[in-house]
């Protein structure tokens, strides 16, 4: 599906029927494929064009990992992380 020129950011694309509840689930389902991340405890909501990633990690590397899979969705400027770190006692 082409929503225009290659130029546009996402905050145009959102203008053109991308809507909020249809990027929240890509990123859920982005989050959920992707099998080197735990993501039970991530919510994703939306602010605009901007994906809030909240909830918790179990691992330091889930997220850099979360960020970079929503980031493909939304672009970089469009991820803010709000995710706590909760690793368990070992």
């Amino acid at each position: 599906m082409k929503f225009g020129p290659a130029n546009y950011n996402h905050e145009e694309l959102c203008s053109q029927g991308h809507n909020s509840a249809s990027t929240i689930a890509t990123i859920e389902a982005a989050l959920s494929a992707d099998p080197d991340i735990d993501s039970t405890a991530i919510e994703v909501r939306m602010l605009g064009p901007v994906a809030l990633l909240e909830g918790y990690i179990t691992k330091p590397a889930d997220r850099q990992k979360a960020i970079a899979l929503a980031a493909l969705i939304v672009g970089w400027e469009n991820v803010q992380d709000r995710m706590l770190s909760h690793f368990p006692a070992q």
